[in-house]
């Protein structure tokens, strides 16, 4: 009798030792993973991945995109997101896209209008750079040889350009208020004209008026243009 139990005991023990564990006995690194990580079908996997087996159903997004790196100055920088990087690689799916070989082109163009600004506005190291990047694209671009000739004429113009503070100026400071005061005074001694470059027409604006008011009674002449430089540049009269 006592033999049997023992029997039926250990076999009641067995069959429990076969049976899974209950869903919350699972190691814990175990619930983690399957909370985390989802299993994709072979099916699941194939029809997530097959719009990217064509090059060219890409092409006319990567298109729009350089269109509006171009629009929004984003030429070569930054390095993720410009139009030159995506220009090129529309030209690796599609050589001869006529879009991309023109685009690259306008970025040349762009880069040439730059420079000439920035010689205009006696910013000569920026306008240097701005050549040096329009070669890096097109270095056999007719443009280029005008450009450096603008820039190496204003260097040799005589007039005078004060690239300013922009600190100083954006908060409108004594001694901003001093710099344009003695520059004023330059423009009333050489009669030279003026040209003044600020961020906001409003800070342009004052920048005059401080200039006017510090030689009260002589009438300056000169324009004012919008730009990311804060300059003055007095043009010296021809002799």
């Amino acid at each position: 009798m006592l033999r049997s139990l023992y029997l039926l005991s250990l076999m009641v023990l067995l069959l429990q030792s076969c049976q899974a564990p209950p869903p919350d006995t699972a190691p814990p690194e175990l619930e983690t993973a399957s909370q985390g990580v989802r299993i994709l079908s072979e099916a699941q996997v194939i029809a997530r991945t097959s719009g990217f087996s064509d090059p060219e159903r890409l092409l006319p997004d990567i298109l729009f995109a350089a269109l509006q790196a171009l629009d929004n100055d984003r030429l070569l920088t930054p390095w993720d997101d410009n139009a030159h990087d995506r220009f090129v690689r529309a030209l690796i799916i599609d050589p001869g896209n006529e879009i991309a070989l023109q685009g690259l082109q306008d970025i040349v163009a762009r880069y040439l209008v730059l420079s000439e600004q920035s010689s205009r506005r006696g910013i000569f190291e920026q306008a240097q750079a701005m050549i040096e990047r329009a070669q890096f694209i097109d270095a056999t671009h007719p443009g280029i040889e005008k450009a450096k000739a603008v820039l190496q004429a204003e260097r040799d113009s005589g007039d005078l350009f004060f690239e300013l503070d922009e600190r100083e100026f954006a908060n409108r400071s004594n001694k901003a208020q001093e710099t344009l005061a003695d520059i004023a005074e330059q423009a009333k001694e050489y009669g030279a004209f003026f040209l003044i470059t600020a961020p906001s027409d409003d800070l342009a604006r004052w920048m005059f008026g401080v200039m006017r008011d510090a030689i009260s009674g002589y009438r300056l002449r000169g324009n004012i243009e919008l730009a990311s430089r804060t300059t003055v540049r007095l043009r010296m009269p021809s002799q």
